[in-house]
């Protein structure tokens, strides 16, 4: 893409942004919309992680493996029968991409001419004194907001940099299916992913050292391992990675589990255990810019960092990695680098959800890290058996845990595996960002037979047994 503006001649703007991602975007566009010069320097495809490799391209995957499972899950009901095939993992593919085609163009090419006071620059950038360079020139602003994402880790285990492996967006890629795989790590990426090639039609071993979904609720972590293991996958939590080597054609991993050493082989691995800042390069050292302990941007509330007038925002701070809290973040750094800090990050009601099936929704605090905040909390666990939604879909996996100030009985935290929490969980945020208590949350009226109804029954839950009420939650 080449450069385009009447400012351009003079190289110097009101606000400078690196990385061409959903937060640089949210950036320059807040700042453009009020009149302010703007220039984009992007480096790579432009749209970043989630319209090209990231959330696009997996749900767009995700959404035709769930088509795949309809065999299985047909059986839940008497007299239907169901049958599926994959005919072409090329035509999915190739539907896959023109989407995410379709998005990036829609959503971030072809919205740059709509914006007379932004200039996109294509080029590696790197930060110095008074500016950024790039293509060879220097840019001038006094403001610079660095959102130049994250890219996937590589664990230490022996041998890993000699084998070939996917990360995510390789493994989104390949052009045939695999017949075996192998991944390693069981976080957002590596259970999504997972699900769907199993549903396609791989047989997946999912390894991870702790837990499925480390740091969520444990009954939760531990009913999702238990519903992936239920589809055919294999799921080893507490594994210790010991080497990984290629021969005859196959992927060799050698762990321990369960107090065994054990050998794995696979036609592939990859790799799902974090992501790193993208932050190489950027000239962050000789411009005394701090980094965090987990190599991400140091940035304050302001989402400032150490230096003044530079700010960043998403993946490249190492924190909150969802595509929504980039562009919120963004938004935040752009309103106050033009206008002065005034605008404070705010994550204590951040959403988050996993497409996993049932999906696992969460906002607010675990009952852990509620009591690592000294809080006295009361929990609320309610089985999908007890709503009449998931009963009368024949699908009770999963379960919604609330937890509740036990002083005051206000909402901290909601925590939902179930076949639709993911359009669920919104209406637990809106509950913990007023300060509704749990008796209010019981007292509202839902509709009859939604998955939302269980909200409600697991905060009476909390004071009764919500198996002696009729229906509609009394």
């Amino acid at each position: 893409m080449t450069d385009r503006s009447p400012v351009m001649s003079k190289n110097t703007y009101d606000l400078i942004v690196i990385g061409a991602g959903s937060a640089g975007f949210s950036a320059a566009i807040t700042a453009a919309e009020q009149g302010k010069t703007v220039a984009i320097i992007g480096y790579g495809t432009i749209g970043g992680t989630c319209v090209n490799v990231g959330c696009v391209p997996s749900k767009a995957m995700i959404r035709a493996a769930e088509v795949m499972h309809a065999h299985s899950a047909a059986k839940r009901f008497n007299g239907i029968d169901a049958q599926t095939k994959l005919e072409s993992w090329a035509d999915v593919q190739t539907q896959k991409q023109k989407l995410v085609d379709d998005l990036r163009a829609a959503k971030y090419s072809d919205i740059l001419p709509q914006y007379e006071t932004l200039s996109y620059i294509e080029g590696e950038a790197k930060l110095v004194t008074g500016g950024v360079e790039a293509t060879g020139q220097f840019y001038e602003s006094a403001k610079i907001i660095i959102a130049t994402g994250s890219h996937s880790s590589v664990p230490p285990i022996d041998g890993i940099l000699s084998v070939p492996h996917l990360d995510s967006t390789s493994a989104l890629d390949l052009e045939q299916l695999p017949k075996t795989m192998i991944i390693i790590g069981a976080g957002v990426i590596g259970c999504e992913l997972g699900q769907m090639f199993s549903r396609m039609g791989t047989q997946v071993t999912l390894l991870c050292r702790s837990n499925v979904l480390a740091g969520a609720e444990p009954e939760i972590s531990n009913a999702l391992a238990q519903s992936l293991r239920d589809e055919g996958m294999y799921v080893h939590c507490g594994s210790v990675y010991e080497s990984i080597k290629q021969g005859d054609g196959k992927i060799c991993l050698c762990y321990h589990y369960k107090g065994e050493v054990r050998h794995l082989e696979a036609e592939h691995v990859m790799l799902a255990t974090g992501r790193k800042a993208n932050t190489a390069g950027l000239g962050l050292e000789d411009m005394g810019v701090e980094l965090a302990k987990n190599g991400g941007i140091k940035i304050d509330e302001f989402m400032q960092t150490n230096i003044l007038g530079i700010y960043a925002a998403g993946d490249v701070t190492g924190t909150d990695q969802f595509v929504y809290m980039a562009a919120y973040g963004a938004k935040l750094a752009a309103n106050n680098a033009i206008k002065g800090n005034a605008m404070r990050y705010d994550n204590s009601v951040m959403p988050a959800v996993v497409f996993t099936d049932p999906n696992y929704a969460s906002v607010g605090l675990t009952e852990a890290a509620a009591k690592a905040e000294g809080i006295a909390v009361k929990t609320s666990i309610l089985d999908l058996e007890h709503v009449p939604r998931a009963l009368a879909a024949r699908d009770t996996r999963g379960l919604i845990k609330l937890v509740a100030n036990a002083d005051d009985n206000k909402l901290l935290g909601a925590h939902i595996l179930a076949p639709e929490g993911a359009d669920t969980i919104q209406t637990a945020a809106l509950a913990i960002k007023t300060g509704m208590t749990y008796i209010e949350l019981g007292e509202m009226i839902f509709p009859y037979l939604t998955t939302v109804e269980g909200l409600k029954l697991a905060a009476q839950a909390f004071d009764k047994d919500v198996g002696k009420l009729s229906c509609c939650a009394g």
